[in-house]
């Protein structure tokens, strides 16, 4: 009698354990990006004394959280090179140009976030891949939702997320002494629940 209690302990406490894991971990919950109501920029030091923003106003993406195990997180989002916008034409087409962009052989920029680590209920980072002028670099977001995005409420979700990198990683090597090296990206991006 006490080997069948032993053996039933064994095996029904793991499938329970299971079982218990599978309920906090819920169903995921994917998102479409509202195009309309999201943007990319990316600033840029100038001289050393002031900076210059370009902006990528086109952009298609989807997110899938799920809740319970937000480090299962997957964000992608594309927006389209060729759209950009300057302060000025001149600087407009340097942008567009080989030594930048390179628009015509490169016409979209992607982001690839794989794991979301939140520290707070709206607040974490998101670890992933960006690929500029065909080039693909390790890239970290500090992000900040508007509501928790664990949450499955059914209702949209908006999120600021930032970081920077180093435009020479890029094979952006043009104008070291007067445009800076390091380049702020902010993405504003809402989500709708699909």
């Amino acid at each position: 009698m006490t080997f069948d209690r032993t053996l039933l302990r064994l095996l029904v406490l793991p499938l329970l354990a299971i079982f218990a894991l599978a309920n906090t971990i819920g169903t995921p919950q994917r998102y479409t990006l509202d195009a309309s109501a999201s943007n990319v920029s990316a600033k840029v030091p100038f001289f050393g004394l002031a900076s210059k923003t370009a902006r990528f106003p086109k952009m298609q993406g989807a997110v899938t959280i799920v809740p319970g195990a937000p480090e299962r997180a997957v964000i992608d989002v594309t927006f389209d090179a060729t759209a950009i916008e300057a302060p000025d034409p001149v600087t407009l087409g340097r942008l567009r140009g080989e030594k930048f962009f390179w628009v015509e052989k490169y016409p979209s920029i992607r982001f690839v976030g794989r794991s979301l680590k939140l520290s707070s209920a709206t607040r974490g980072t998101v670890s992933g891949e960006l690929t500029a002028r065909g080039v693909t670099r390790p890239a970290t977001l500090a992000v900040t939702f508007d509501n928790d995005p664990t949450a499955v409420t059914g209702k949209p979700v908006s999120f600021t997320g930032t970081t920077t990198i180093d435009r020479r990683e890029y094979g952006m090597k043009s104008y070291q002494l007067v445009v800076g090296n390091k380049v702020d990206i902010t993405l504003k991006a809402r989500m709708l629940p699909q």
